[in-house]
């Protein structure tokens, strides 16, 4: 094991690396598939100030054995009862990308592409002469240098990667990615950063200062390697493919939301299948799903005729993934493929808060205790988005559908795609009122001026609904259009005593 940089195993011929299996990524080292992949071998690995550790366990039931052989080959077998054969499960060196070194810095390999070497985008050979007879050796270098001054650089994100060498790469595990961003754009020298653990979102940052060696992409759908984010100048990231076109602002933004390649999304929903539908808004339907990690998500898939829908898909792209809070939503990451618009978020196992108000049996789970747990939590989160985050949101739509239940019945404030970001000013105007009626403070739903006060309102209306279990919109009186407003503060100066359903 090599343990400088983010620890790794390697396969040596003297003094010579031939093999590396890549950064373990808290699943799996990145460059062996095979250690997510196979269920009959669990493996572990631990990495603190105490230790370094790399190990794995089967049931008593099942032989292991690791070779290596006088080939320069290494291979796992497990014993096959019955059979009297090992079968091998994996082995490495495994095509012609896994033989180091496969293609010089700054350079791609691809084992399904003739030649298999390629300067990655923002790059160009360094030697061209020597590419002609596919010579790689010598990698490429960047078309166009770094601005450390301006800070006019971004990241363009490489997909399904065994993580570069990183002998020389700084590790900082209290890091999170967005941090670890930060970090990259203020370090003069930063050439591209990574997440040491993929899960969760991505959290810890490995950070290389010089020339990215042995990178290579996994072709197989089976398999979605690691995100690597790579600096460019301004002038290199161009708009290749749609998903720069939808995401620029959220570069200019210092957001680092995580792309999913749409073969992800749809082994997670199986194809977006009708079983896994969990309904349908304005933006458009919404999945459940699984990734192959075990995460359970929900995906909510804009329909391509919603030209709203593609407004919204950026507002709440360039919004929530600055807003980190136990009582908002958190998005998981999003893609942005063909045609496909899509938003990947956490899932809430107990849906949203009218489904238990409303529902026709759901309604008497909610004690005193749930409900008073339920009003806190979105108060906290309505604090968060008015004074404590960095950003002042004004949600807008504040309602008891956008409110999600997780397992534990705390609530998180969801759908962010009519928010606005508020800046210093007391108050802002629209000519195109949105939100839902019945939750809308008059002076917005009338003149459109909207305020931290406009939520307030809507929180409002949503503590009666959580204290009644009534809807806000209806009658209710037979001989009145009392509404549901005028109907509380009746009952209210008459002592209260019918408001609560409980």
């Amino acid at each position: 094991m090599d343990i400088r940089g983010s620890p790794e195993l390697v396969l040596c011929f003297g003094s010579n690396k031939v093999w590396r299996s890549g950064p373990w990524n808290g699943l799996g080292f990145s460059g062996i598939p095979e250690t997510l992949t196979y269920s009959g071998i669990n493996f572990s690995f631990i990495n603190n100030k105490q230790e370094i550790t790399y190990s794995f366990n089967t049931n008593l039931s099942v032989l292991s054995r690791v070779t290596v052989h006088q080939s320069g080959t290494v291979e796992r077998s497990l014993w096959v009862d019955g059979s009297g054969l090992w079968n091998i499960i994996w082995y490495a060196p495994k095509d012609q990308c896994d033989n180091l070194p496969p293609c010089g810095p700054f350079a791609m390999c691809n084992p399904n592409k003739s030649p298999k070497c390629d300067c990655i985008q923002g790059f160009t050979p360094k030697s061209p002469d020597k590419w002609v007879y596919r010579d790689a050796v010598d990698g490429c270098v960047r078309k166009t240098p770094l601005d450390c001054k301006n800070g006019t650089d971004g990241f363009l994100t490489l997909h399904k990667t065994k993580l570069a060498d990183t002998t020389n790469a700084t590790v900082d595990m209290s890091l999170s990615l967005l941090e670890c961003r930060t970090k990259c754009l203020n370090t003069c020298e930063c050439s591209a950063y990574a997440p040491a653990d993929v899960q969760n979102g991505g959290t810890g940052c490995i950070i290389w200062t010089n020339e990215l060696t042995d990178l290579r992409v996994f072709v197989d759908d089976g398999y979605n390697g690691q995100d690597l984010y790579l600096r460019l100048a301004a002038a290199d990231l161009g708009n290749p493919n749609p998903r720069v076109n939808d995401l620029e602002l959220s570069r200019g933004n210092d957001i680092e939301l995580p792309l999913l390649d749409l073969n992800t999304i749809h082994s997670a929903t199986e194809n977006f299948s009708i079983a896994n539908k969990l309904g349908e808004g304005g933006f458009g339907p919404v999945y459940k799903g699984k990734l192959g990690d075990g995460q359970e998500i929900a995906v909510k898939r804009l329909a391509k005729t919603s030209v709203q829908g593609r407004i919204e898909f950026k507002n709440e792209v360039l919004l929530i993934a600055k807003l980190q809070h136990r009582n908002l939503v958190r998005l998981v990451g999003c893609c942005i493929e063909a045609e496909e618009r899509l938003l990947v978020y956490e899932y809430m196992p107990n849906n949203s808060l009218d489904f238990f108000l409303f529902g026709n049996s759901k309604d008497r789970v909610l004690d005193w205790q749930t409900r008073f747990k339920i009003i806190m939590g979105i108060a906290r989160g309505l604090l968060y988005l008015h004074q404590d985050s960095r950003l002042r949101v004004i949600h807008r739509d504040l309602k008891a559908s956008n409110i999600l239940l997780d397992e534990g019945m705390n609530p998180k404030i969801s759908d962010f795609g009519i928010a606005r970001i508020f800046g210093d000013e007391a108050e802002g105007n629209t000519r195109k009122v949105v939100g839902t009626y019945g939750y809308m403070s008059p002076e917005y739903a009338m003149q459109g001026i909207f305020s931290q006060k406009s939520d307030v309102f809507s929180f409002g209306v949503v503590v009666l609904e959580i204290i009644t279990g009534k809807k806000n919109r209806g009658v209710y009186l037979a001989d009145t259009h009392t509404n549901f407003l005028d109907h509380a503060s009746m009952e209210f100066m008459e002592g209260g005593k019918q408001l609560a359903n409980g």
